[in-house]
């Protein structure tokens, strides 16, 4: 089932109500130690017991949750009889949170979870109240966790890692460190984009992409000179959410295959690496196939689009890099070390890809057209972003998503608003 989503300033305290709703007396309270000083966990947990709950506290959490993090986690969960997991944080605690209620229904090790639909028995009911506005984990079927024994990362997958709810109040990233900030804006870009360029797009998905995209592009350097306008705050907040409707149903690319990797090596920012290696991927796949980038280039305002698609495409892989220099991000893997050795990731590292977390739009073939059911399937006009370049916030609002799951295998085909023809159902599979 989609989540249900509550959007707006002031929605913080939803999620206790939402908490007493699913059945909770003793939620666990997942978080880490920077929210807890921000005061914002302190709101949250009055709010929980002002509805009559008791909650239970857990903030020994780093950055890129570690596998025994998560087995800490789930010993506090089950000594303590808890019944629901809040999670409050950015990807890292809803990630952790994740995990938790994945051993707290199945037992084991996180680990033993790694793939697709791996966990069978249904798991604690979860509400997510996201601080940062990039990573989209409070809206998606995923689950990234380090494997600490190999330094890399391992991908969980399944519907039934979307949470019940998530409460995506803007009031929360005011509090965020500019260089977070940076990091998880960037990868809300990384989201959009590779959402749309996806072989397993669908006409949703380019909607919120394309609106993502813009928004991002177009706000981010405004929340860092001035983090407290909660305009540009509202619209970083919604440009997480839908970047992250659109990339748990269109799954992702070589960016976040390469990203997990080095990430689970260096143990730096997911967004960071993201964009670093993000301009790299665009001009790659645009050499194989440049329409989608020349319809994200139309939604930018960027004056290539008008020209060649290819022209198109690197301007937006310069545009994306311009963003990355003027929100503080290396120019390369150089600027980064390994947290835990000191080395140079130029050294090597770990496998680019998993089976959980395949590139999906790796190197296209140069012709475009996709072949469902033993028919060429039409194309269609590109996209263009819905409003102006820089797509406005929608009004605080309570909002269902009703996209279809990625893992739809008809075989059918789903007319498309872009170029890019078709997509066929079997290509969801993330595992293609």
């Amino acid at each position: 089932m989609p989540p249900e989503i509550v959007f707006g300033a002031g929605s913080l305290a939803e999620a206790a109500h939402a908490t007493v709703r699913l059945g909770g007396s003793r939620p666990m309270l997942v978080t880490d130690p920077g929210l807890v000083e921000a005061g914002w966990v302190g709101e949250l947990r009055h709010h929980l017991v002002e509805q009559g709950l008791t909650p239970v506290v857990w903030s020994e959490l780093t950055p890129n949750p570690k596998d025994f993090e998560v087995a800490a986690g789930h010993e506090l969960y089950r000594a303590e009889g808890c019944d629901v997991l809040v999670g409050l944080g950015g990807g890292s605690v809803i990630d952790a949170a994740k995990g938790i209620a994945v051993l707290a229904a199945n037992g084991g090790s996180i680990l033993d979870y790694e793939g697709v639909d791996r966990a069978p028995l249904p798991i604690p009911p979860m509400v997510m109240v996201p601080s940062t506005s990039g990573t989209g984990a409070d809206v998606s079927q995923f689950c990234v966790v380090t494997d600490t024994t190999r330094n890399t990362k391992i991908t969980i997958i399944g519907r039934s890692l979307v949470p019940d709810l998530t409460v995506i109040d803007p009031r929360l990233l005011t509090t965020m460190p500019d260089d977070l900030n940076a990091a998880t804006g960037l990868d809300a870009l990384t989201h959009g984009i590779e959402a749309f360029v996806s072989r397993a797009h669908n006409p949703l998905t380019d909607h919120h992409a394309l609106r993502a995209v813009a928004m991002v592009t177009g706000t981010l350097v405004h929340t860092i000179d001035d983090p407290h306008e909660m305009t540009h705050r509202t619209a970083m907040a919604q440009a997480s959410l839908e970047a992250g409707l659109a990339f748990t149903n269109a799954i992702l690319g070589a960016a976040h295959a390469m990203s997990h990797q080095v990430g689970g090596l260096l143990d730096q920012p997911h967004g960071v690496i993201n964009g670093v290696l993000l301009p790299h991927v665009i001009r790659f796949n645009a050499a194989a196939d440049p329409a989608p980038f020349a319809a994200i280039a139309a939604a930018l305002g960027l004056d290539e689009h008008r020209g060649p698609e290819p022209e198109a495409a690197l301007a937006v892989a310069d545009r994306v890099e311009r963003l990355a220099r003027e929100v503080g991000v290396p120019r390369g893997a150089a600027g980064t070390r390994c947290a835990r050795t000191g080395s140079d990731p130029a050294g090597g590292g770990g496998p680019s890809a998993t089976r959980a977390c395949p590139p999906t739009h790796a190197r296209r073939p140069t012709n475009r057209w996709s072949r469902c059911s033993g028919r060429r399937c039409e194309p269609r006009r590109p996209p263009t972003c819905p409003s102006s370049p820089a797509c406005g916030p929608a009004s605080p609002r309570s909002i269902r998503s009703t996209a279809a799951p990625p893992n739809d295998s008809s075989g059918s085909c789903t007319p498309s608003n872009s170029s890019r023809g078709r997509s066929c159902g079997p290509s969801r599979d993330p595992k293609r």
